[in-house]
């Protein structure tokens, strides 16, 4: 299955906003269901402190709007305390500057005041520094009061005959001359300066650490919430872009869906037939077949927010990790009341419980209790789609948990029109770019058993090499993205210069070749257009291949025959065997390489599946890999290891027969490969027929068919 949608707005599907006030209050909406599900997930704790936060913002800002409110009455003073000019805001720098002595009540009270000037500095909000100097007999008496005594003072002040005299004067605005003056008084108050004034410094460091923590609280719980988006966050219908109609083939999956759709939105009446069971739903199928794509088309089909999450990151590896982020996601749903949860890669949840790990087990219980049948009217109505690459008949899995699921939608890989129909739709998108007529029913053969998501992937990796070569995207270009995806990086250098290398890797490869070779040779029945159909041999190439550390490859497609054979089986035996064979042939058995260890490894595998599980070579047809399914490594009885030990050398002798006698051909297949890098199956084809009629010719001369030796002509030699 595959998405096929072309590319479209976001909003599509939703109706358009008017400009203004409608969008910003759609916004407003969207960020408040966010929070939302934010706030519902988070521990008591968080959450109490979130309120502290939420309830110190607003009196905080109550009490500096106070604050301003009272220092915009203070300005107000201060502006008509300057009626009297410029003068009442200066020193009188002419008359000397003395220390006072006593206290500075008891000398207003005893000497004639012309004037008194208070020099002032704000340090705190109801604190500040002053100086007072006293105008009397032609000095200035400078006096540095106590907290009590300024007090005493300001209340004096009121009713006593000097209150009158009295001019304020802010440090700040002092001139250069005035400020010179005072730092010489400050250093000679330095010892009697208030408590409160030499904790000035205190409160301002105490006010930037509230502020940094208050600034350090919010910015945490912004990062928290963000990333909390990027996790566990739904996602509304209107955002997802295209719909189920758009996706290509796969009829019969589409069907399934439809019919969840369908029992979801008429659910009173299926209730009337006593189907009432919660809408678990389990998706099973090979990675790329569209599952995720699925869901979020069904969201939108529902009208229903989706949030996707990856079952994977479940495992924490701390005990309860997984169960809490499920309690989480419950959570959320619940508040949400119709929705649809997806749960992605989800395999591991559905492994049989009682490993050795117990949070892995204390996940799997969890979601066992939220998919559990007794819930309320509204959790009812939440959908949870919990996704697998793997079903029941590929992976035991835990009984409790498939019960759980009453709806389960197996995907498959697409069949051939599929597979057509998919290509032809991404190839359509890039119409402008593509060649035309373009016969593409040999890349729909040879990519049987890929996934949707590879093919796209090859149509993209086509457009990449056609815009790096500044040409249309045609046959050659797909071939190549073909190999690229499903072959990997290839590179000649590896192997370039070095010969010796190149001829193991030529004898090798030409090996399994010649061995598929000579059987479908035999199907073909001598036609040998039908053979280059059937044979499943698309490239032999000496070019290394890092994707599974060969140096050398023969780029095949997969085979259409969904059931194999025993002949199959055996089949595929010799054609792994074949390489090696090929090499023990030419260098003696002392001359194989460790190049045919993968083949080897394939070769095990297949012997094991037909005698220990398909009971294939005894008399009996018994599973004995079924009696072992426990998770831990396989064993292999005596019996099983002798029969697949006598088969394996019968095999090989068979194919060391059949390539003894196409030693001649090899030669010369070998010497071409190494010549040209590499050789398509039709380059391949010709050249087998070229040698063959070559040596038919020869061995017609010289009588070596049966035919009579044809006459040498006058003058010449045979």
């Amino acid at each position: 299955m595959s998405d096929l949608s072309a590319p479209k707005d976001p909003a599509e599907g939703s109706a358009p906003s008017a400009p203004g006030t409608p969008r910003l209050w759609l916004a407003a909406k969207k960020s408040a269901s966010r929070f939302s599900d934010w706030f519902v997930i988070q521990t008591t704790a968080v959450k109490l402190i979130l309120a502290a936060v939420a309830i110190l913002i607003p009196l905080t800002g109550t009490y500096s709007f106070v604050l301003w409110q009272r220092q915009a009455v203070v300005a107000e003073q201060v502006k008509a305390m300057s009626a009297g000019g410029e003068a009442l805001w200066t020193l009188n720098d002419k008359l000397p500057v003395v220390f006072g002595s006593g206290s500075v009540l008891g000398f207003l009270d005893n000497r004639p005041v012309e004037r008194i000037t208070v020099i002032y500095k704000p340090l705190m909000w109801n604190v500040s520094e002053r100086i007072v100097l006293i105008e009397s007999q032609g000095k200035q008496y400078a006096y540095y009061p106590s907290d009590m005594e300024t007090k005493i003072f300001a209340d004096r002040a009121v009713a006593a005959p000097w209150g009158g005299k009295m001019v304020f004067i802010p440090r700040s605005e002092l001139t250069a001359t005035s400020i010179d003056m005072l730092e010489k008084l400050d250093e000679r108050f330095s010892g009697a300066r208030p408590q409160s004034e030499k904790d000035g410094w205190k409160a301002g460091v105490s006010g930037a650490l509230s502020a940094a923590l208050t600034l350090g609280l919010l910015g945490f719980l912004a990062f928290h919430l963000k990333g909390q988006f990027k996790t566990l966050r739904f996602i509304e219908p209107a955002q997802v872009q295209g719909s189920i109609e758009d996706l290509v083939g796969m009829d019969d999956i589409k069907a399934e869906v439809a019919q969840i759709k369908d029992q979801y939105q008429r659910r009173a009446e299926y209730a009337e037939y006593g189907i009432n069971k919660p809408f678990n739903v389990m998706f099973s199928g090979p990675a790329g077949t569209g599952k995720t794509k699925l869901a979020s088309y069904l969201a939108k089909e529902l009208g229903l927010p989706i949030l996707f999450h990856s079952a994977a990151n479940l495992e924490t590896g701390f005990v309860a990790g997984g169960s809490n982020t499920l309690a989480r996601i419950a959570s959320m749903a619940k508040r949400r009341k119709r929705c649809i949860v997806f749960l992605d890669e989800a395999q591991d949840l559905f492994m049989k419980r009682g490993g050795h790990r117990k949070f892995d087990d204390d996940t799997q219980n969890s979601l066992l209790a939220i998919l559990d049948g007794v819930r309320t009217r509204h959790e009812a109505e939440i959908i949870w789609i919990v996704a697998s690459n793997f079903n029941s008949e590929s992976m035991a899995m835990d009984e409790a948990m498939l019960r759980r699921f009453q709806m389960k939608v197996d995907f498959r890989l697409p069949n051939k029109e599929e597979r057509l129909a998919i290509i032809e739709h991404y190839l359509e998108q890039r119409a402008g770019k593509v060649a035309h007529d373009m016969d593409l029913r040999h890349l729909v053969e040879i990519t049987e058993g890929r996934s949707p998501a590879d093919l796209e992937t090859i149509i993209n990796q086509a457009g990449i090499s056609a815009v790096q070569a500044g040409q249309m995207i045609d046959g050659a270009t797909l071939m190549q993205a073909a190999e690229r995806v499903m072959v990997g990086n290839v590179n000649s250098n590896t192997t370039k210069e070095r010969e010796r290398d190149r001829r193991i890797i030529a004898i090798h490869e030409w090996g399994h070749f010649l061995v598929d070779f000579e059987l479908e040779r035999k199907r073909a029945g001598g036609d040998w257009e039908k053979l280059q159909g059937e044979m499943k041999t698309i490239k032999i190439s000496l070019k290394a291949n890092p994707r599974n550390n060969a140096l050398g490859f023969v780029f095949h497609k997969q085979g259409a025959n969904l059931l194999k054979t025993k002949s199959d089986i055996e089949h595929d035996v010799r054609v792994l065997l074949g390489g090696m064979a090929n090499e023990e042939l030419f260098f003696g058995e002392e001359g194989t390489t460790n190049g045919a260890h993968n083949d080897i490894t394939r070769v095990t595998k297949l012997l094991h599946h037909a005698v220990a599980e398909m009971g294939m070579y005894r008399k009996t047809r018994l599973n004995f890999g079924a009696l072992n399914d426990s998770g831990a490594s396989r064993t292999v009885d005596e019996e099983t290891r002798t029969i697949m030990e006598s088969q394996s050398e019968r095999l090989y002798g068979e194919t060391k027969t059949l390539l003894a006698r196409l030693q001649p051909l090899t030669e010369h297949l070998a010497g071409k490969l190494m010549e040209a890098g590499e050789m398509s199956l039709k380059e391949a084809l010709f050249e087998i027929r070229s040698f063959e009629a070559a040596t038919f010719s020869f061995d017609t001369r010289l009588g070596l068919n049966g035919a009579a030796p044809a006459a040498a002509e006058p003058g010449t030699s045979a």
